[in-house]
């Protein structure tokens, strides 16, 4: 489980991440933010399970937070700290979520019940964000890239995760990630002709994943149809983009985006088909193109050093060696060349 505190005094923000790093269930990561700008603003890059805010602070206060967090990420738990002379107002956080007060001055035990409870309900019907995040986000994937054998060993990990779920509540996770699939594929303007949004008939869990394995792979033969055959190697689009563009720097997300796959999955991917990281295997790229270039006579070397996006030519002499073992200069003359 992944948690945010929030509070905009220096002392108490660190007192509470020392009372949470001190609980008996570790957490996988704790982040701090000083407001409620600020918390939203990390939230972008890290989207944490539990949400530990006080309520005054400048900028954004606690409850601003909460409605903010309420109706962007309805699933981040959310626990609010308040003194007695803000209960009242605390106490409108319920239309927003929050189930979970502390009064000040908050004690290591008082804390630690808290996590108690939000723990136990947690093992006992919810999975965390963060992993159910990393669901739909792979699925996803695996559905655009065609990929089937992926999308089935994600099941397989799914129904291992929701193992404790009640069908119940494997239904209202199911539903949830499908809503979210949908969202993600319209948002990419990724058309499909399948509603996933509608509510699942089943009643038992077996019953509940096949319906939803089929929403899948109705979605990927959607794709399918959509693409006609013309379907390329997402890796080597990505790599015969990278091999056009060696003179300007781009970026892992520009490519990852320019073949419709998240950084995140994109970086993994590329690394595992490739045998190497999308920014050793451009350099390599850059290095080989400037060995080609350098067996021009007329080219100059500085010259040859900026046409494979390399500025400064120190940098660029220094990694042609690293790569080749020799200098530039040194090459061309093992050409013949002077």
């Amino acid at each position: 489980m992944r948690l945010l505190i929030v509070d905009d005094e220096p002392v108490i923000r660190s007192g509470l991440m020392m009372m949470a790093q001190s609980y008996t269930h570790k957490f996988q990561q704790i982040e701090t933010a000083v407001n409620g700008l600020d918390a939203l603003e990390q939230m972008t890059r890290f989207e944490p399970d539990l949400l530990l805010t006080d309520i005054r602070m400048p900028k954004m206060d606690g409850l601003e937070l909460c409605r903010n967090v309420y109706e962007k990420y309805p699933h981040i738990m959310m626990v609010v700290v308040s003194g007695y002379s803000d209960f009242d107002y605390a106490q409108k956080c319920l239309s927003y979520g929050v189930k979970h007060y502390l009064l000040k001055p908050v004690t290591p035990p008082d804390l630690h019940d808290v996590f108690d409870i939000i723990m136990k309900s947690q093992s006992q019907g919810y999975i965390p964000v963060s992993r159910y995040v990393e669901w739909v986000e792979r699925i996803e994937n695996s559905i655009w890239l065609l990929q089937e054998e992926e999308l089935q060993k994600i099941m397989e990990e799914l129904k291992e995760d929701c193992s404790h779920l009640s069908a119940a509540q494997l239904k209202g996770q199911l539903l949830d990630a499908v809503v979210l699939l949908h969202k993600q594929f319209q948002e990419k303007n990724r058309v499909i002709s399948a509603d996933l949004t509608e509510d699942f008939r089943s009643t038992s869990k077996a019953e509940l994943f096949k319906e939803f394995e089929e929403r899948l792979q109705t979605v990927m033969m959607d794709i399918l149809v959509v693409r006609r055959g013309n379907f390329k190697d997402p890796m080597e689009e990505a790599k015969t983009y990278i091999d056009n563009h060696l003179s300007v720097d781009i970026s892992l997300k520009e490519v990852a985006d320019m073949v419709g796959i998240t950084p995140n999955y994109f970086s993994t991917l590329f690394k595992k088909m490739s045998n190497e990281t999308f920014v050793s295997y451009r350099i390599n790229k850059r290095m080989e193109k400037a060995r080609e270039l350098l067996a021009i006579p007329h080219k100059r070397t500085v010259d040859i050093a900026a046409e494979v996006g390399y500025d400064d030519y120190p940098h660029f002499t220094k990694t042609f060696k690293k790569v080749f073992g020799i200098s530039p200069s040194d090459y061309r003359e093992s050409l013949g060349m002077k």
